[in-house]
């Protein structure tokens, strides 16, 4: 049975006529005649040619249906790198909860307290209900709160799962981050040191509302390229 490498089984990506091969441990599968694995993406986020282990151990199905399709070879085997401490290392092979997930699920967090400010801040100048501008403060102090371990376990992932290596949408990510932290920390100073009495239509109220509504761009920009690391944008 032939032996792959992953540099050869990127080939076979169901793209320009190739067949579609996927790797599952040290199985290397054709799963060109499933209709779900059309033009070589599977769901819009698995994409053929790769090793899919870790993706499909977090798969809603089971393994039992690889069985389905024909192993076409074997994938070999290469020594395992030792980027992470020892000790790391062997929490996340006990683990494997903290390699992947820790940072998605932080991460919804600050996102939705980033867009909230700038929503219940609108209903208060709209409906003049001061509980509005106060949920719209507890935001953002909320919000202060979750994007340092959100921020946090983004580096840890990238570390762990990249190996710290330079990727666009990592950079991206990180800029984005950085500032959205740094409009934050203003945008509830400003509140807290300048609008004591709230004079919506002075000068440091519009510049607060400007640095609110702000905010919502810039979370948007993260979360977009944060989804294209687990959701790949197809090339056409």
């Amino acid at each position: 049975m032939k032996e792959f490498d992953l540099e050869e089984l990127s080939a076979f990506n169901g793209q320009n006529g190739q067949p579609c091969y996927i790797a599952y441990k040290d199985r290397v599968i054709d799963v060109s005649e499933s209709r779900l694995w059309r033009a070589g993406s599977h769901m819009k986020r698995h994409l053929a040619g790769r090793d899919l282990t870790l993706d499909i151990k977090a798969a809603p199905h089971g393994v039992e249906v690889l069985d389905k399709y024909p192993q076409v070879g074997i994938l070999k085997s290469k020594p395992k790198e030792q980027t992470l401490p020892g000790a790391l290392e062997v929490l996340m092979e006990r683990f494997p909860f903290l390699r992947r997930h820790p940072h998605p699920m932080v991460v919804h967090f600050p996102m939705v307290f980033s867009i909230s400010p700038a929503f219940f801040y609108l209903l208060y100048l709209i409906t003049d209900v001061k509980s509005f501008e106060a949920t719209a403060l507890h935001c953002l102090g909320a919000n202060i709160l979750f994007i340092v371990p959100a921020t946090a376990t983004g580096f840890l992932t990238w570390w762990i799962n990249y190996q710290a290596k330079p990727m666009k949408a990592v950079r991206i990510k990180i800029y984005a981050s950085f500032i959205l932290m740094t409009i934050v920390v203003i945008s509830f100073l400003w509140r807290i040191l300048f609008l004591e009495n709230l004079v919506v239509s002075s000068m440091e109220g519009i510049l607060y509302f400007l640095l609110l509504l702000s905010l919502i761009p810039i979370v948007s920009v993260i979360g977009w390229y944060g989804g294209s690391l687990t959701f790949p944008v197809e090339e056409k």
